[in-house]
């Protein structure tokens, strides 16, 4: 979503409750043990709450103008449980099956009109771009690995 400004984030643990889930930030909502972020140098599972996406689709500019290392963590420890692509899975499986562009629609639907100066098709656009961005995150991801800093430190294999 090329969010241009700093990621902010909080990191918790969550209790595991007897059936092996962990409560979800979203209400209503279970997370399997494997769906956890695995940030855990000394122990359970963290969980990753983002704040603060004002500045997605590049701030006021709606575009996407791409950077290997743009909204990657500032502290790249959070990233030494990623040992390759599969790291990023279930989520890019999501991104691939279930980000439709009615999904889309139907979030952008949700939207206040003062926030995109009541001009739908504009955001029409927007969303179209999106949707097709999605296909891109791998490639994205991997020009974060080879940039030369070094993000996802127990990546295994160098992809070129």
């Amino acid at each position: 979503m090329c969010n241009t400004n700093g990621r902010q984030a909080i990191f918790f643990r969550e209790q595991e409750d007897r059936a092996g889930q962990f409560p979800s930030p979203v209400a209503g909502q279970s997370l399997t043990a494997g769906t956890v972020m695995p940030f855990a140098p000394y122990g359970g599972p963290y969980v990753a709450m983002m704040i603060d996406h004002g500045f997605c689709f590049n701030a006021g500019e709606w575009d996407f103008p791409d950077a290997p290392l743009r909204g990657l963590y500032a502290r790249h420890r959070v990233y030494q449980g990623v040992a390759g692509m599969e790291s990023f899975e279930p989520w890019l499986d999501r991104l691939d099956k279930h980000m439709t562009e009615s999904a889309l629609g139907e979030e952008a639907g949700r939207i206040p009109p003062e926030w995109y100066a009541d001009d739908w098709q504009a955001l029409e656009r927007l969303i179209e771009r999106l949707y097709a961005r999605r296909r891109r995150v791998r490639e994205l991801i991997l020009s974060a690995r080879n940039s030369g800093r070094d993000p996802f430190p127990n990546w295994k294999v160098r992809h070129a």
